[in-house]
């Protein structure tokens, strides 16, 4: 595939990155850091079974202007581009999103808005030649209202149903969407925080993710564990779920 990655630079992103690559995909990384995108792009050529060069080019969530100029550059450097995979987002807890209202607007608007905006933009230009995969990274905070991740799992529940409704509508027309919803992963973004017994690792999600494109899955929670888990908490009573700090 010729996959652009906005994401790519850290964490499951950068996993994700370096497996494609090393699999012989093409691979165009998007970030805001010019400085880790060089550093990406070098070790996922370097990875690349016929070193093949690993473009990249600016591009930021919380800048909407950056998209259209970002996309041309993966569609010049691609020759045209069929994949395009989102793992950028912002998080904060709970405690801090309610302490901070500047951060929290920017949580809300980077992980629904802007992101979907990106979406839309990649996806208008991958109809217009005939389709192509959208994986986007969405969370399991965003499957039911819960005390510890309110606000973050509401951003994170209008994507998804965005990206459910997207693959219903364009799914036939050829365009693939794929909702990726990760629980608790050891990477940079939580770090810090209490890990659960289930806890994954960004290479063993990025390998599930692959598999998840190759075989264009509308939906898979990574760690695979995180399917049960969240089937059960969707089937709790709202009576129990007030009293449980899950």
């Amino acid at each position: 595939m010729k996959a652009v990655i906005l994401g790519g630079t850290k964490g499951m992103g950068r996993a994700l990155a370096r497996q494609s690559a090393g699999r012989g995909d093409a691979v165009f990384l998007l970030g805001r850091n010019e400085a880790d995108l060089q550093r990406s792009a070098s070790d996922c050529a370097a990875r690349s079974p016929d070193s093949k060069t690993v473009g990249h080019a600016l591009c930021d969530l919380e800048d909407p202007d950056s998209f259209a100029a970002a996309l041309d550059a993966a569609d010049e450097a691609l020759g045209g581009f069929d994949t395009v995979i989102v793992t950028a987002g912002m998080f904060g807890t709970q405690e801090q999103l309610e302490a901070d209202t500047v951060r929290l607007r920017a949580l809300l608007t980077v992980n629904f808005a802007h992101t979907i905006l990106f979406c839309e933009a990649a996806r208008t230009r991958m109809m217009e030649r005939g389709g192509g995969v959208l994986c986007v990274f969405s969370s399991v905070a965003g499957d039911r209202g819960r005390k510890p991740v309110v606000l973050y799992g509401a951003s994170k529940a209008g994507l998804s149903a965005y990206l459910e409704g997207l693959d219903h509508r364009y799914r036939d027309a050829g365009l693939v969407t794929i909702c990726v919803k990760p629980g608790f992963v050891r990477t940079g973004m939580t770090e810090g925080l209490k890990p659960p017994p289930f806890a994954g690792e960004p290479g063993a999600v990025a390998s599930r993710v692959l598999g998840a494109i190759d075989r264009k899955r509308p939906q898979i929670y990574a760690p695979a564990i995180w399917a049960w888990v969240m089937w059960v908490i969707r089937l709790m009573p709202r009576f129990v779920m007030r009293r449980v700090g899950f």
